[in-house]
């Protein structure tokens, strides 16, 4: 089978890319190794009930009619969609909680900088002037040098406890780096999360999952599930064909991978002579959700959408040397939300920093015992910001850690976010071979359906579009 182009991985970024040039008449394939698309951001159901994988909250909201040139307005113009396609409700309100000060953020940025100087005084005209940086830089540029962000940071903002407290939640959300961020990831988060805020479709993932595959397979395209990439067969610096793992060999005009950049270059036939020297991210993290008994959240009066914590003034954002890395984390509630109707399930989710080499190396008797510490120490970090919970409230949880997301996304040392060298205009090596999603750079779910169209506008459409 011959195509205009071949998309390795059926998550949100290939499946708008696949959109993107099916909406221009290509012959497009989407191959995904797993029964459903999703990818990082996936979804499943276990113990009757709905669970998403990877989605806390979208961020970058805008209100129905608004006609800004927001990311998540480019991405309903772009795909041809509208805006109740994706029905976002907004966030009721999320706290940034460090030790000795706490910062509450809405979808209203004036609350939020309202609350910076209420707290940080001292640093307003400081954090004016990051503001007008930050507004004035162009973080879609696919050019654009890398920056660190710690460093631009401190050129403006003098209190590091400030400093911390708004890396905290970007880098939670988005990086690969270790104790910092690219400044373009940097302001691309800060705008997406502080200035333009959180929004959840009622049904979560499933909805913006389900809405991409349906408008792609209208428009024509092919997707294969449970068709994996086994090898990209290269040829003078060139992908011939794609071995699936049917056995099956097809070939494209141009590939695009969304399944990360070390793990693409490495089904590559020509990686043993020129091997790929981007290194594969370290940060990998647990997730406990657990489903509450009707009426706990209005018992305990818990109203944060997500709280950001960290039990110090002082934010360390790197692999953990124990299993799991209790001093931060997040903690987010998916009920609230402003739904036209109560949310079916009461649940709270909990995300921490946990060391991949470790769970890896776990015996099957070790993993159970190391989930159920991991739930109980959760349960302990959740009750020092929602006072009124307790372990009874819980009907059923469940975890997954590293050893999950390695073993469903196929992410080297399960690295949610990828590698730190971000490959911002899509290129590799290899002439027709190129990178969208995760290892682009774009950030969260706007993020990446952003990356699959900007790719596909960049390298499949040039010179086709109107």
């Amino acid at each position: 089978m011959n195509y205009d182009a071949v998309i390795i991985g059926a998550g949100m970024s290939g499946l708008a890319a696949g959109i993107r040039m099916a909406h221009y008449g290509k012959k497009v394939c989407i191959i995904e190794k797993h029964f459903t698309s999703g990818g990082l951001n996936s979804y499943y159901r276990r113990g009757g009930y709905n669970l998403d994988v990877g989605l806390h909250a979208m961020t970058n909201y805008v209100s129905r009619g608004n006609k800004s040139l927001s990311p998540f307005v480019k991405i309903l113009r772009q795909l041809r969609l509208k805006y109740d396609d994706f029905a976002p409700a907004e966030q009721l309100g999320s706290r940034v909680c460090f030790k000795s000060a706490a910062l509450k953020f809405t979808n209203d940025f004036e609350s939020f900088k309202n609350d910076v100087y209420e707290k940080f005084g001292s640093q307003k005209e400081n954090f004016e002037k990051l503001l007008s940086h930050i507004n004035n830089f162009n973080e879609l540029d696919l050019n654009a040098k890398p920056l660190s962000a710690r460093e631009v940071l401190s050129n403006y903002i003098t209190d590091p406890l400030l400093a911390d407290m708004i890396l905290c939640p970007l880098s939670y959300y988005g990086s690969a780096s270790e104790c910092d961020m690219e400044f373009g990831q940097f302001v691309v988060m800060f705008k997406s999360i502080f200035m333009e805020g959180f929004s959840r479709p009622y049904e979560g993932v499933r909805r913006i999952i389900n809405l991409l595959e349906k408008r792609f397979l209208e428009c024509g395209g092919e997707l294969r599930l449970k068709t994996g990439a086994e090898k990209i067969e290269v040829r003078c610096g060139h992908a011939a064909a794609v071995l699936l793992s049917s056995g099956e060999e097809i070939t494209a005009s141009k590939v695009l991978s969304t399944i990360g950049l070390v793990e693409t270059m490495g089904i590559c036939s020509d990686k043993f002579e020129r091997p790929c020297e981007i290194k594969a991210g370290n940060l990998s993290f647990t997730e406990l959700i657990m489903i509450l008994k009707h009426g706990s959240l209005e018992a305990m009066n818990h109203r944060d959408t997500i709280i950001f914590y960290n039990d110090s003034d002082s934010f360390t954002y790197k692999k953990p040397l124990e299993i799991v890395d209790y001093r931060s984390g997040v903690i987010c509630c998916p009920n609230n939300f402003k739904y036209e109707k109560p949310f079916a399930d009461e649940m709270i989710r909990v995300t921490n920093m946990a060391n991949h080499d470790i769970w890896m190396g776990l015996s099957a008797e070790e993993y159970g015992a190391s989930k159920n510490a991991l739930l109980l120490k959760a349960i302990d970090n959740v009750k020092k910001f929602v006072p009124l919970f307790n372990r009874d409230m819980i009907t059923f949880h469940d975890i997954f850690t590293p050893k999950t997301v390695r073993r469903f996304t196929g992410h080297i040392n399960g690295a949610v976010y990828g590698t730190p060298d971000k490959t911002k205009n899509g290129s590799t090596r290899i002439d027709n071979l190129f990178i969208a999603g995760t290892d682009q750079g774009f950030l969260g779910i706007i993020g990446a359906i952003l990356s699959g169209i900007s790719i596909a506008n960049l390298h499949f459409l040039l010179g086709e579009r109107q």
